[in-house]
């Protein structure tokens, strides 16, 4: 299983890649860096890529699931509720390719701030 690693200015995260052809083209397009955005409990930031939505692409993602907004090029973490959310479900603005998982509590998500800088690379 392929792993790849989101450094932020005080955090790292790492992300176990699924079997995805986003997974692939995320992964063999690295490395590269961002700044990080957020929308609700929603953190993203912009890629060099662009993606084409898969089959099972969707809004509604699961809390550890990270998905690639092809809308956007972005790289999309949700981790509770956004502007679009209904009860209390993680809901992206539109639908995106899920990609990867990352096992993370809320709490360390939240501490990451808009405009700081993610480098994104391989293992």
């Amino acid at each position: 299983m392929k792993e790849i690693i989101l450094k932020f200015e005080k955090k790292e995260l790492k992300l176990k890649l699924r079997d995805t052809k986003t997974a692939n083209l995320i992964f063999n397009a690295l490395p590269f860096q961002s700044k990080v955005q957020r929308w609700g409990e929603e953190i993203y930031f912009d890629t060099p890529l662009n993606i084409d939505l898969e089959e099972d692409a969707r809004s509604v993602i699961e809390y550890g699931e990270i998905a690639f907004w092809a809308a956007g090029s972005a790289i999309a973490i949700g981790y509770g509720k956004t502007p679009v959310s209904q009860a209390n479900e993680i809901r992206l603005i539109s639908p995106a390719n899920i990609w990867a998982d990352s096992d993370f509590k809320k709490e360390y998500i939240e501490e990451i701030n808009q405009g700081e800088i993610v480098i994104v690379q391989k293992l």
